[in-house]
């Protein structure tokens, strides 16, 4: 029995050292919305847009990466004006909403901005999110996703979405690139 567990703990060790050097190369973020940045729970009315909930340490390590130069992106399906306004208050100007093909948009992001697919980290909790997690060096997902995109997930957050997994993510790429508690993290 301690022979299995020697090996089991060393399998694991080394998946996670392997992680953890994908993240040395990261230079660009990109999550889904509803389910990722949201718990995915939307309160419906009559007339007005669906309203969603966000988690604020989320908003304030996706400013904090915009500011230090990093790509932050959002290919969603989802669209609402409260949306457009959380991505202005984040200074997160790629943020594409409606969109029917996240693929196609990753695609078309990535070669107008002449970005290495395995520098980038995507985060998503749904199939609309698989193939573009194909694609990435470093597909991720909240603790809540579905169970599809856990198998092809390099890491799992021990946070659902909308419960700081956005935040759980970039605060690990900035700790590897030595790049947390700096000067730019004590500002807004």
């Amino acid at each position: 029995m301690n022979f299995i567990n020697f090996l089991v703990n060393t399998y694991f060790e080394d998946i996670m050292s392997n992680y953890k050097a994908s993240l040395t190369k990261v230079n660009t973020f990109i999550f889904d919305y509803d389910g990722v940045m949201t718990d995915g729970k939307v309160i419906l009315q009559h007339d007005d847009p669906p309203l969603r909930t966000a988690n604020v340490r989320d908003g304030y390590v996706l400013q904090l990466a915009v500011r230090l130069g990093y790509n932050v992106v959002v290919i969603s399906g989802g669209f609402s004006r409260s949306m457009e306004n959380r991505f202005d208050t984040l200074n997160i100007k790629d943020a594409f909403t409606g969109v029917k093909n996240k693929l196609e948009k990753f695609e078309e992001y990535i070669a107008e901005r002449h970005i290495d697919p395995t520098q980038v980290v995507y985060m998503g909790d749904d199939i609309p999110d698989f193939r573009v997690m194909q694609k990435v060096g470093v597909p991720v997902c909240p603790a809540d996703a579905a169970e599809e995109i856990k198998e092809i997930s390099v890491y799992i957050s021990d946070k659902k979405g909308g419960d700081g997994c956005v935040r759980d993510i970039i605060e690990q790429v900035l700790k590897v690139q030595g790049k947390w508690l700096t000067e730019e993290a004590f500002t807004w």
